[in-house]
C-alpha cells in the first residue's frame, strides 16, 4: 500500500466514523440501538452499494471477537455493582439454563416448521439465544427502569456471551458429534476458569492501581482498560471464557474505588462506541443485500418462535424460583435484544466450513435488523404500560455529568503546607475572583463543603472550580494570600509566579 492509498483509506474510514456518530443522534430519538444505523452504513459502503468488496470471514471473526471484548470491558466499567448484586443468581440462570432452553426451542421450531437441517437449526438456536451487550447497554440506559430490572438485563447480557460462544463452537464441528457429558464438562470448565481469571485480574489490578502513583492521570484509564483486556486474553489462552473474564474483571475494577473513575468511564465509553461502530460497519460489509430477500420469510418465522415462545418460556422458567413480579418478567422477556453478538457468532460456522453456513448468516442478519426495529422503540412504551416507570419519574430532574471543558471550567487542587499564610483565613476573606469557588475541602481524610465562614487550615486539600479565563487570576490570589495573608494587596503582594 502506498502512502497515498493509506491517506485515502484513512479519509474513507474517518468519513464513515463521523457519519456513524452523527447517526447515533437520530437513533437515540426513536429508541433504536444506533448500531442498526452502523450496519446500514456498512451495507451502503459494501459490494451492492458503493462497491467495496469484503468477504474475509476469518478476519471478521477475529476482529469481531476483539471488538466484543472491548464492548464487554466497557459494559463492566460502566456497571454499578449495587445495581446487579441482588440479581446475580437470576442473571446467571438466564445466562446458562435460559440460553440452553431458548436454543432448544428455537432449533426445534426451525427444524419442524421450516425443515432446516438439525446442525444448522442448532447453530441458529445457539447464535440467536444470546442477548447483545451493546444493544442492551445503549438502549436500556435511556429508559428509566427500576434498578433491579436494568441490572438483571445488563448482567444477563454480560454473562450469556460465554455460553453462547461455547455452544456455537460445539455445533460447528463437522461432522456433528455431540457428547452431553463432554459438552457439560467443557461448559463448566470454561465458565468457572473464566470467572476465576476475571475476578483475580480485577482484584489484583485494583490493589495495584490503589498503591501505585502513576505519573499522569491519563494513564489510569489506559491501565484500567488494559487490565480488562489482559483478563480476556489470559482466559482465552487458558481455553476458558475470555468474554466472561473481561466483563467480571471490569466490574470489579469499576467498583473498587479507584482514582479518576469519571475519566476511566468516559474513556471506556469512547472505546466502546468505537468498537461498536467498527464492528457493525464490518458486519454490514459481509452481507450482500441481494442475497437477503430469499431468507426474509425464514428469518421472520424463526424470530417469531424466538420472541413469542423461546424467550418468554426461558425467562419464566428461570425466574420462577425468584421473587420477581410477573410484570418485570414480561418486560425482561421482551427486552432480550439481539445485535452484534449473533452476527459475529454466525461467522464461526463459516470459518469452520459448515454446510449452508452462509445462509445462516443471512437469516441472522435479517432477524437482528427486523426484530430490533420492532423491540427497540417499544421498550419505553411497554415499561410505562407495565407500570415499571412511575409517573413521577418523568418529572424528576435528569442529572448529567458534564465534562469541565464543555462548561469552559477547570478544576484546581492545592494542599496548604506550613508555613502558608492561608492558615486561619476564611473562605470569604480569601476573595477568589468571580466565578471561582472552593467546592470541597479534604481535612484529615474527611470531605466537606465549606461555608463562607469556614477557616482554612494547614494540611487542607482544596478543590477549586474556576473558568479558563479566571484561572490565572485565581492562582495569583491563592499565591498572594499564601505568602502575605488576607491583606496581601496592602503589602503589594499580587501572587506573581517567581
Amino acid at each position: 500500500m502506498t502512502l497515498q492509498q493509506l491517506y485515502l483509506v484513512l479519509l474513507a474510514g474517518g468519513l464513515v466514523l463521523l457519519a456513524s456518530i452523527v447517526a447515533t443522534r437520530a437513533a437515540s430519538r426513536v429508541g433504536l440501538p444506533s448500531l442498526l444505523l452502523f450496519l446500514a452504513v456498512g451495507v451502503v459502503v459494501g459490494e451492492d452499494g458503493l462497491g467495496l468488496h469484503f468477504d474475509n470471514y476469518l478476519l471478521a471473526e477475529h476482529l469481531g471477537t476483539v471488538a466484543l471484548a472491548v464492548i464487554l470491558v466497557e459494559g463492566g466499567l460502566t456497571t454499578r455493582f449495587s445495581d446487579v448484586r441482588r440479581v446475580l443468581a437470576p442473571a446467571a440462570m438466564l445466562a446458562t439454563v435460559g440460553i440452553a432452553m431458548s436454543m432448544a426451542v428455537t432449533a426445534t421450531g426451525a427444524h419442524l416448521l421450516l425443515g432446516i437441517d438439525w446442525q444448522i437449526a442448532l447453530l441458529l438456536g445457539a447464535v440467536v439465544s444470546s442477548t447483545d451487550a451493546a444493544a442492551v447497554f445503549s438502549v436500556l440506559r435511556v429508559v428509566p427502569l427500576p434498578r433491579r430490572v436494568r441490572g438483571l438485563l445488563e448482567a444477563e447480557s454480560g454473562f450469556n456471551d460465554a455460553p453462547a460462544v461455547i455452544l456455537v463452537l460445539m455445533f460447528s464441528v463437522t461432522p456433528l458429534h455431540l457428547s452431553p457429558v463432554h459438552a457439560l464438562t467443557e461448559l463448566i470448565y470454561e465458565l468457572a476458569v473464566g470467572a476465576a481469571i476475571g475476578l483475580t485480574c480485577g482484584f489484583l489490578g485494583a490493589t495495584a492501581l490503589r498503591r501505585i502513583a502513576l505519573p499522569a492521570s491519563g494513564l489510569y484509564p489506559l491501565a484500567t482498560f488494559g487490565l480488562g483486556m489482559v483478563a480476556f486474553a489470559a482466559a482465552g489462552s487458558a481455553h476458558a471464557s475470555g468474554f466472561l473474564a473481561a466483563y467480571l474483571s471490569a466490574v470489579v475494577l469499576a467498583n473498587s474505588g479507584l482514582p479518576h473513575r469519571s475519566a476511566t468511564r468516559s474513556f471506556a465509553e469512547g472505546l466502546g462506541w468505537l468498537a461498536q461502530i467498527g464492528l457493525f460497519v464490518l458486519l454490514g460489509l459481509l452481507v450482500d443485500p441481494s442475497d437477503l430477500a430469499a431468507e426474509l420469510g425464514t428469518a421472520i418465522v424463526i424470530g417469531l418462535v424466538l420472541l413469542l415462545i423461546a424467550r418468554p418460556l426461558s425467562v419464566f422458567v428461570c425466574l420462577s424460583g425468584f421473587r420477581i413480579p410477573l410484570r418485570e418478567q414480561v418486560f425482561v422477556s421482551w427486552a432480550g435484544l439481539r445485535g452484534a453478538i449473533p452476527i459475529v457468532l454466525a461467522t464461526f460456522p463459516i470459518v469452520e466450513g459448515v454446510t449452508d453456513s452462509l445462509r445462516l448468516l443471512n437469516i441472522v442478519f435479517i432477524l437482528v435488523v427486523v426484530y430490533t426495529l420492532i423491540q427497540g422503540p417499544s421498550l419505553g412504551m411497554l415499561a410505562h404500560r407495565l407500570g415499571l416507570v412511575s409517573k413521577e419519574s418523568t418529572r424528576e430532574i435528569q442529572v448529567e455529568a458534564a465534562p469541565l471543558d464543555v462548561l469552559d471550567a477547570e478544576l484546581l487542587t492545592m494542599t496548604v503546607h506550613s508555613p502558608s499564610r492561608l492558615h486561619n483565613v476564611t473562605v470569604l476573606e480569601l476573595r477568589l475572583p468571580d466565578p471561582s469557588v472552593i467546592t470541597l475541602i479534604i481535612r484529615d481524610g474527611h470531605t466537606f463543603v465549606p461555608q463562607p465562614d469556614t477557616r482554612i487550615a494547614i494540611g487542607d486539600e482544596l478543590l477549586i472550580v474556576t473558568t479558563t479565563r479566571t484561572r490565572a487570576a485565581a492562582e495569583r490570589r491563592l499565591r498572594a494570600v499564601s505568602r502575605r495573608g488576607k491583606l496581601a494587596h496592602w503589602f503589594n503582594e499580587y501572587g506573581e509566579a517567581e
